[in-house]
């Protein structure tokens, strides 16, 4: 049965529409969607709760369904009585098996006849029922932070009342946060997006029932019979199931593999997101996963802010708030990306230095508006192309932050040197001494604002656009058109290396910070024959 309500699926900065479907199984209705089209089809079994709609505005989720859908057709679905499934009675909750004939149903719907099921957390379980119960159905299993015996790995009865007891009176406010991804705790934009999780995911009365029925759930004597090959995925310091758990699935598993992985944070979406991917994908493949570029240069901007007028608690933290929506929405606009952050530093990470260093601006002008004050660190290095930055760039721009002073950009030496032409202005710092270096690091200031604010400022444009080589309008008319670089390359038979060049010298000739922006320049400029 297919319904016509749809979400945006943000993946960078390409938005696409998903169709969300339903799947009737009894008399309850399955919502799902389908993602990809790979050679095989891939059954993704959610835990505690979801929605299929906020997925898609999780940065971390979003990650980890584009990197399955690259390889995979990936199905997706709200177990029933969560997300924009049927609502059931609390009073009466479905066993294991009536959700897994919804997974079934789910499959008949979207014309999976076999499928390698991914269980996570709750949805392990789950899937390994499903597999041992439907081995003709089941190509592989891939099991996630899984566990067989609920009060034995999970949650002892004391705790799970616990837990309800604050899922009863907090739910909706992200309170059960600390049990699930304590290290997400003090990242705000995370925080209140988790509030929402709660509460379009379940209500609280079903919130408890749930966790009453997960508490029931017991599967160590169906193991033996599960034939699919299996892999077992798991965090070393999980927060909420004991590594443990995954260990004796690895021993009564027929063909089980597992691997450990380092963090604490336990839902599937959140820490090292391709750490996990990578290890699907290569075992559903059977090929390594290859990733665009393993290390990339990139600047790395880290913004820190602190109360200089002693404001009370209410108010300092409705100004950090404020400040935290400025610095995604500042950065966005500057052609970076919000990177994290780690306890009270923002770290955002742009193509240039020049951007960098004009966001930056940007942003001492917000917290001076908003009342509180600024310090700031740059610093241009190599770092992982994919993840949350780290290593020694990271910690060098993060001690650059530490030691500027209020309303301060302090920047290495190399920002000023490869920023030059940009229109910027820097004045000799001295050194710093950092302790990642034996000798200490040359640094700079970025000066005034008289300098820094004409910069950030929107320049005028000519009256006759930039001159564009042939190649780069073709690559300017499929931004515009809304394709992404592996599209773009596609179409033109290039490598993504080879548009990601294209698309840095457009924005570079056209003094643009972003994609969006050259989108937008391309239709004001079309004409015949294009830009």
């Amino acid at each position: 049965m297919v319904g016509d309500q749809k979400s945006s699926v943000r993946a960078g900065t390409l938005v696409r529409p998903i169709e969300t479907r339903y799947a009737l199984s009894g008399e309850v209705r399955i919502a799902y969607q389908v993602v990809g089209q790979g050679s095989f089809d891939l059954v993704f079994v959610p835990g505690f709760i979801s929605n299929l709609d906020l997925h898609w505005e999780d940065e971390g989720y979003t990650r980890l369904l584009r990197r399955l859908s690259a390889f995979s057709r990936l199905i997706l679905f709200d177990k029933r009585g969560t997300g924009l499934s049927d609502r059931v009675d609390t009073r009466d909750l479905p066993s294991l098996e009536t959700r897994m004939d919804d997974v079934r149903a789910v499959m008949d719907a979207a014309g999976s006849g076999r499928a390698a099921i991914l269980g996570a957390s709750e949805g392990a379980p789950l899937a390994m029922l499903f597999a041992a119960t439907y081995p003709e159905r089941t190509r592989a299993l891939a099991l996630y932070g899984g566990y067989a015996h609920f009060h034995k790995w999970v949650m002892s009865p004391e705790r799970l009342e616990a837990f309800i007891a604050t899922a009863e009176t907090a739910w909706g406010t992200g309170a059960t946060l600390p049990s699930f991804a304590p290290g997400r705790v003090d990242d705000a934009h995370f925080a209140q997006w988790w509030g929402r999780f709660e509460r379009l995911s379940a209500s609280p009365t079903a919130a408890a029932a749930l966790a009453r029925m997960n508490a029931g759930i017991d599967v160590r004597d169906i193991l033996g019979a599960i034939g699919a090959p299996t892999l077992l995925i798991h965090r070393r310091n999980d927060v909420r199931v004991d590594p443990e758990a995954s260990r004796f699935l690895a021993r009564k598993i027929p063909q089980a593999r597992l691997v450990e992985i380092a963090g604490r944070d336990h839902p599937v979406w959140t820490g090292d997101v391709d750490r996990v991917a990578d290890l699907i994908e290569e075992f559903l493949t059977g090929q390594p996963a290859v990733a665009d570029t393993e290390r990339v240069l990139a600047a790395l901007l880290v913004t820190r802010i602190y109360d200089t007028a002693k404001l009370g608690d209410r108010m300092w933290h409705e100004r950090s708030q404020r400040f935290q929506e400025s610095w995604r929405l500042l950065v966005g606009r500057h052609g970076g990306r919000a990177a994290g952050t780690h306890g009270e530093l923002m770290i955002s990470r742009f193509d240039g230095p020049a951007r960098a260093i004009r966001c930056a601006a940007a942003l001492r002008e917000a917290a001076q508006q908003i009342g509180v004050a600024s310090a700031q660190g740059a610093h241009v290095g190599e770092i992982e192309a994919r993840g949350p930055p780290v290593g020694l760039t990271a910690r060098v721009t993060m001690q650059l932050a530490n030691h500027a002073g209020r309303g301060e950009i302090m920047a290495s030496r190399l920002v000023a040197d490869l920023a030059i032409g940009s229109g910027l202005h820097f004045v000799d710092a001295g050194r710093v001494s950092l302790g990642e270096f034996d000798e200490p690091l040359p640094v700079v200031h970025a000066t005034s604002e008289q300098h820094l604010e004409p910069a950030c400022r929107p320049k005028p444009r000519p009256d006759e656009p930039a001159v564009l080589t042939a190649r780069e309008s073709e690559v300017v008319n499929l931004i515009a058109d809304g394709k992404s670089n592996a599209a773009i390359a596609g179409e033109l038979r290039l490598s993504e290396h080879t548009v990601k060049r294209h698309v840095a010298n457009i924005l570079l000739k056209l003094d643009l910070p972003s994609r969006a922006a050259a989108a937008a320049f391309s239709a004001r400029h079309a004409g015949p024959d294009g830009p």
